[in-house]
């Protein structure tokens, strides 16, 4: 059986190995969240033509989701609690309590913040900011609004939410991986919607990447 294929009781040990060697992976949430399959990377592993394929291939939005702890340490807040509009009060999400979203972010060495080169200095370089957070100064290095969105963990990951964010996050955990992961969604470039399982998983398989279900990955890393 292809190692992109899913339900097998190879499957999360072949992403954390993929994740682990700095590896892109697809991960579907389920079909009673968001239903959505995330291109997911460790942070430290994106290349300028990594941000490329996700803007092409993917689609969504780029966003670096980082642990609780790390977020704490630095002064992230979740964005509702501090936007001081209307539009911020009582968010109804269908699919969760609450989102993740935290502030925007560009490296201070990067120009516009938007091109594959300057996203990408800025990913790895929240990367490694996550390896030494106590003794990070995080605004001498960045700078906010920027155009890399940053998603803040639940403190108990999946035994909290079962998000992308957290599903990135504990799987960078399990990889050895720093805790910082760059999530996308994958989209249908013919109906404008989320790419279904299906053809997600023939992605994968084309690709020669690894695909897994959520639930998996909850089985196991819970």
């Amino acid at each position: 059986m292809s190692k992109s294929e899913p339900d097998t009781h190879h499957a999360v040990e072949d992403v954390v190995n993929a994740f682990g060697r700095g590896e892109p992976v697809l991960i579907h949430d389920a079909a009673d969240r968001e239903g959505e399959t995330d291109l997911v990377y460790p942070a430290g592993a994106v290349t300028p033509s990594a941000v490329a394929r996700m803007r092409n291939d993917a689609g969504g939005l780029v966003c670096v989701a980082l642990s609780d702890a790390v977020c704490e340490t630095f002064g992230l807040p979740f964005a509702q609690d501090i936007i001081d509009h209307p539009v911020g009060t009582d968010p109804e999400l269908e699919y969760d309590d609450r989102s993740s979203f935290s502030l925007t972010v560009n490296h201070r060495d990067t120009y516009t913040g938007i091109t594959d080169a300057d996203r990408s200095l800025t990913i790895t370089q929240l990367a490694a900011a996550t390896e030494s957070p106590e003794s990070f100064d995080f605004a001498h290095q960045f700078h906010a609004p920027g155009h890399v969105h940053l998603l803040r963990a639940a403190p108990e990951l999946l035994s909290d939410r079962q998000g992308h964010t957290e599903f990135g996050v504990a799987l960078a955990q399990a990889a050895g991986q720093p805790p910082a992961v760059v999530v996308c969604e994958m989209l249908d470039d013919d109906t404008g919607t989320e790419r279904s399982p299906a053809s997600a998983r023939a992605y994968a398989r084309h690709h020669d990447l690894v695909y897994v279900e959520g639930s998996d990955l909850i089985d196991r890393l819970t």
